[in-house]
């Protein structure tokens, strides 16, 4: 299904991703107790970490076709997402349409994607709009995500998350983004954090968490591996960088640490854990990056909508002015490719 073609040292790495013939979800990931002394174990080498996220973009690279492959892959893993204070139903509805229709048509057959029917993975919206994207994405296979649980600050009572979940999933949601409690970590009371989590989980129920661990305010990289696991442990179906609203969000150190405590957990289990990078990836390469990290920590089950989201608002724009660009020899003018 996947044709290769790997050239090592300074040279390009170069990957055709092909649409999967069928979608394969992995079972979902029904958390376990709380293991203190696997958590107490995690160590970071901080300055082996930030080199490995150095030469992300230094030892690979993916051109011509290739590339186009894999921009179309990202594009179905993108969590389009719209989080503003201004947001209205009528913005909403244009990001629905713009979630069924990513790539304009003329494009699409340029590549030869028309049959690929290539689609974003979620709308992510506050719970208010929630029905609103409910309701446009109906008859498609776009889930609706909202964001819950006191987002972005997550200071909210225990008794409101719980509440707007509950809210969000019966109003049509088919996946929660929570915050997490970071004074739990910063705190290093990781058995309420593990509590908090579940508790989501539980009121969750068929929906899928995404479990949002807003890294820049945990202080320290071990912090980051310490909550990633302890959040898998309580059943997360995805660890999420960011909100998105943090002054530092989704960066690849931070990237690194978190798919290395994902494939710990699988190794150590069995279970498939997803992640998000979200907040601040705007651009086409930036894309490319977190796709070759996921391809190169996890392996190719986690270059699907299943394992892997990319939660951006601008991203989408870029990428369809680099297909663009690839069909025709030159960039378009950005009314072409509007996102809303």
């Amino acid at each position: 299904m996947t044709t290769t073609k790997r050239r090592t040292g300074n040279e390009a790495q170069s990957e055709t991703i092909q649409q999967p013939a069928a979608i394969v979800h992995p079972e979902r990931n029904p958390g376990m107790p709380l293991d203190m002394e696997w958590v107490s174990r995690v160590h970071i080498n901080r300055s082996a970490v930030e080199r490995r996220a150095a030469t992300m973009s230094t030892r690979r690279t993916v051109k011509k076709e290739w590339q186009a492959a894999w921009l179309l892959r990202a594009i179905t893993c993108i969590d389009l997402t719209t989080l503003a204070g201004d947001d209205t139903p009528g913005n909403v509805l244009r990001l629905c349409a713009k979630a069924r229709q990513p790539v304009r048509p003329e494009i699409l057959q340029g590549l030869g994607a028309n049959s690929l029917n290539v689609q974003v993975g979620a709308v992510c919206v506050y719970h208010n709009l929630v029905p609103v994207a409910v309701e446009a994405l109906r008859g498609s296979d776009i889930p609706v995500a909202a964001v819950s649980t006191g987002f972005p600050a997550g200071q909210n009572p225990m008794e409101q998350k719980l509440a707007e979940i509950d809210a969000s999933v019966k109003a049509g949601a088919a996946e929660i983004d929570i915050v997490i409690s970071r004074a739990h970590v910063l705190t290093g009371n990781w058995q309420a954090l593990y509590d908090e989590v579940r508790a989501f989980r539980l009121a969750c129920g068929d929906a899928h968490m995404k479990t949002i661990l807003a890294t820049y305010e945990l202080a320290t990289l071990r912090n980051v591996g310490m909550a990633s696991l302890v959040c898998m442990m309580a059943g997360a179906d995805f660890i999420k960088t960011s909100t998105g609203k943090e002054p530092v969000n989704a960066v690849l150190p931070v990237g690194i640490v978190m798919v290395r405590a994902i494939r710990d957990y699988y190794e150590q289990t069995g279970f498939k854990v997803g992640f998000k990078p979200a907040g601040g990836i705007r651009s086409a390469k930036e894309a490319l990056d977190w796709l070759i990290l996921m391809k190169e920590e996890l392996g190719n089950d986690w270059l699907h909508n299943t394992l892997f989201r990319i939660g951006a608002s601008g991203l989408l724009s870029d990428i369809e002015r680099q297909l663009s660009y690839f069909v025709t020899g030159h960039y378009a003018a950005a009314h072409y490719n509007p996102m809303v």
